[in-house]
């Protein structure tokens, strides 16, 4: 599963430190290549996990997220361009106002 199926929750966890659930997106792709592309994958994904998420799917599907809070992880292979980290700060904001977090991460080879 990958940033390329944006209709799909790529992986889900809880972190047993701080109890919440972890919603992780696996992004391979490179900034450098169809950035616009990217970008709306990443708006789709992040727009699929939502809906997941307040559906009441992920409680549904997943029993032990009852009652914790939600972390959208996105882990990537390449670092943001400067057009993501602006898209990412957008959806940042929005996303905690919804009552969750949204965090980034690049994936050390």
């Amino acid at each position: 599963m990958s940033i390329e199926q944006t209709d799909v929750v790529d992986f889900w966890s809880i972190d047993h430190g701080s109890g919440r659930v972890k919603l992780t997106i696996s992004d391979h792709l490179d900034w450098n290549e169809n950035e616009g592309e990217h970008l709306l994958l990443l708006q789709e994904k992040l727009n699929a996990y939502l809906r997941f998420i307040e559906s009441g799917e992920m409680e549904e599907r997943f029993k032990e997220s009852r009652g914790r809070s939600v972390a959208i992880e996105i882990y990537a292979k390449y670092p943001l361009s400067l057009e993501a980290s602006k898209f990412f700060s957008l959806a940042k904001g929005a996303i905690e106002k919804a009552g969750f977090a949204l965090e980034f991460q690049i994936l050390k080879e």
